[in-house]
């Protein structure tokens, strides 16, 4: 055991100068853990942002006023006076997301007791801030439709008041969110193509043959592979986490930061097993690109980082719950979002186990195989 705990480590100390002197690669995980984070989680918004706003005020009145200047950032840009005979050619060319159409006598009729309606016109080509921004909307029109009758003495208190409270991320800002997720994300991805191309680089530079002579196992270069990319892998995510996400971008870290550590260990292990197990069936890069790809696309869309579980049909739902992608975006939701402990997430631990168990086997009898046709 100590023979084989000694070549694991002298292999994993050669495949690290060998990532290291990678400087294409080198270049791809920096920019995958610091750069990739930034734009994805300042460009890509799950809340409405910034989005464009013309009004059409044909009443001048009071409320109308109100609620125009109830339409504020940082959801919404100040509203714009348009024509009504441009309402047409400004949403045809994209100028304005909303246009909103105040109808005459709306504050009359609204003191009269009347259903007046306030038409939005909404661009639904933008399809997060139209959806959102459409029920932002109902919501600012009838609050300040209430406080202006309230101000009116024309209401009385009404008896019911529901309350929202908002869990974890209070500002629902999205950035907590998918700064996060996209770790998750990165991963995976670069985990599988990590491990893979180092097998596939041994096999295609002809450095395989310098194994086969050597007094080693193959499960020995095998771990070796797995160990040493996974550690680079890591390190680069942890980093990212503490001095991205955590300080760049000022997202709070509720849990145990070791506890998450020890969670992605695991999971690195099981992933980095399946990039070895997948390259040992892909004679060259290009044809282990192709596999790759669709393996990552399934796992991710299943994973619940991109869409809610809850959201996909009941079957679906059922083989996602079984992958480790998903017990693993679900550990780090639980972890750094609500600070849960060991006892809370030791199921996800345990499957994340179980796939890296099986996946490392499959691995190291497809490795063996490999070179034994080699040699």
């Amino acid at each position: 055991m100590t023979r084989w705990l000694v070549n694991v480590w002298l292999l994993g100390a050669k495949e690290l100068r060998s990532v290291m002197k990678d400087v294409t690669l080198i270049v791809l995980i920096v920019f995958a853990f610091t750069i990739a984070i930034q734009l994805v989680a300042s460009g890509v918004k799950a809340e409405v942002s910034n989005a464009s706003v013309a009004i059409v005020d044909d009443d001048h009145s009071e409320l109308s006023r109100r609620m125009r200047d109830a339409v504020r950032p940082p959801y919404f840009k100040s509203p714009v006076d348009i024509a009504r005979g441009d309402v047409a050619s400004a949403m045809d060319e994209g100028r304005y997301i909303f246009v909103i159409e105040i109808p005459p006598r709306f504050e009359a009729d609204v003191l009269a007791g009347r259903r007046p309606i306030v038409q939005i016109l909404v661009d639904a080509t933008a399809m997060t801030q139209a959806g959102l921004g459409a029920s932002y909307f109902q919501q600012i029109f009838a609050t300040e439709v209430l406080d202006f009758m309230h101000a009116q003495g024309l209401l009385a208190q009404l008896p019911i008041k529901a309350t929202s409270q908002t869990f974890f991320n209070p500002n629902s800002q999205s950035a907590w969110y998918t700064s996060v997720m996209q770790i998750v994300t990165n991963v995976t991805v670069l985990s599988i193509i990590l491990v893979g191309a180092a097998v596939i680089r041994e096999r295609e530079h002809g450095t395989i043959e310098h194994l086969l002579v050597m007094p080693v196992r193959a499960s020995e270069i095998a771990f070796a592979k797995i160990l040493a990319n996974g550690l680079v892998i890591l390190v680069a995510s942890i980093a990212s986490l503490w001095f991205v996400v955590h300080g760049l971008l000022s997202v709070p870290l509720a849990g145990s930061l070791l506890l998450f550590v020890a969670a992605m260990m695991l999971y690195l292990f099981s992933v980095t097993s399946l990039g070895m197990w997948m390259a040992t069936m892909a004679p060259s890069m290009p044809q282990f690109g192709l596999f790759a790809v669709p393996v990552y696309a399934i796992a991710y869309l299943l994973s619940g980082a991109a869409t809610p579980l809850e959201s996909m049909p009941v079957a679906v739902q059922t083989v996602a719950r079984l992958l480790p992608t998903t017990q693993f975006v679900s550990l780090s939701q639980a972890v750094l979002y609500r600070g849960a402990g060991l006892q809370t997430v030791l199921g996800e631990l345990l499957m994340i186990c179980g796939w890296g168990a099986l996946f490392v086997t499959l691995a190291v009898q497809r490795f063996r195989t490999m070179l034994a046709r080699q040699g």
